[in-house]
């Protein structure tokens, strides 16, 4: 039986507008920094959202936490539609989806104890736990491998893996349905990586979570995943589950991002075929037409600039954003 759909992103759009220099200051144009997403998170189940910097991965996940309102679209929360609230409205939503940010540094607040830190959203969204504020806190750091009685010490005390532990706590304190990771691990050791990944699953299997992991080394989605879509430029141009994204890739782009992962083996790797993509990423101000990616593709045809292709199973058991999927 397939798990229900938690959180549904249809047709998301997210424009930035730019501003001219000079005393007006009017608006000129816009940066499409995502176009037309949409996405579905199902219970206890992982989304890996996958592209290089810069093709909206991040504002895609403040648009999915509306952290960020879209320029249209619809975002859906079980169910209901939460694109347009505010107030305390949305601050209810806060409740049923948190967020674990990529700095565990910049993302503490220096100033304030480990137990303050997650402790605040309790007092924020009003959540009452089954036992008072400081215990719930002290099993909170138990459950993600914190020494309790360190409640008092400060983010500075604690190493990077420590510190995204403490980001974690504090995403679980309300109890949420859907936790959207961005970026998680990228900023910790390889050693620490592992750690941190297998406290992540461990805690989907004990508390029946749904995650939305954000992450551009594809080795990682792939240990995590149940559901992946790579992006480029704003767009979704593959999306599928892990073996068919990697057994399978049939965008030039997917192609190309799997062809970049270094390879452990001295001999597999001597007959490992790298693809390089030439050229620089398009400005998303003002983007290709046509399909985004056909001016560093080597595959592109006449066709490719005139029409954008549809993201459909062209074939290939899964969908692809590809006129001429290999």
């Amino acid at each position: 039986m397939t798990n229900p759909v938690v959180l549904e992103a249809k047709n998301l759009v997210k424009y930035f507008p730019t501003v001219s220099k000079g005393l007006l200051q009017r608006s000129t144009d816009s940066v499409k920094a995502v176009d037309g997403v949409s996405v579905q998170v199902r219970a206890g189940q992982t989304l890996g959202v996958v592209g290089e910097s810069g093709c909206g991965k991040s504002t895609l996940a403040r648009l999915l936490m509306r952290l960020l309102p879209p320029t249209s679209g619809t975002v859906l929360l079980d169910g209901a539609d939460i694109t347009s609230l505010t107030g305390r409205e949305l601050r209810a939503v806060r409740a049923k989806i948190q967020m674990v940010f990529q700095d565990p540094v910049a993302s503490l607040n220096p100033r304030h104890s480990v137990g303050q830190i997650i402790g605040t959203p309790l007092k924020f969204l009003k959540v009452k736990s089954a036992t008072g504020a400081r215990e719930h806190v002290q099993e909170l750091m138990e459950l993600v491998g914190l020494n309790p009685e360190h409640y008092n010490r400060y983010p500075h005390e604690f190493s990077g893996g420590q510190r995204q532990r403490i980001g974690i706590a504090r995403a679980l304190a309300v109890g949420p349905q859907v936790i959207v990771a961005d970026e998680p691990v990228s900023a910790l050791d390889v050693s620490i990586q592992a750690q941190v990944l297998n406290l992540m699953e461990k805690l989907q299997r004990d508390l029946g979570l749904s995650y939305v992991f954000i992450a551009h080394d594809l080795s990682v989605v792939r240990h995590i995943a149940d559901e992946i879509i790579v992006m480029y430029l704003g767009k979704v141009v593959e999306s599928g589950s892990p073996s068919d994204v990697y057994s399978t890739p049939s965008h030039p782009y997917t192609q190309a991002l799997l062809s970049a992962i270094p390879v452990a083996d001295p001999r597999a790797a001597a007959s490992h075929k790298r693809t390089v993509l030439v050229g620089d990423v398009p400005s998303p101000i003002d983007p290709p037409s046509g399909c985004r990616f056909r001016t560093r593709c080597p595959r592109a045809q006449d066709l490719c600039a005139l029409e954008e292709p549809a993201l459909i199973d062209r074939g290939q058991g899964h969908p692809v954003a590809c006129h001429f999927p290999g």
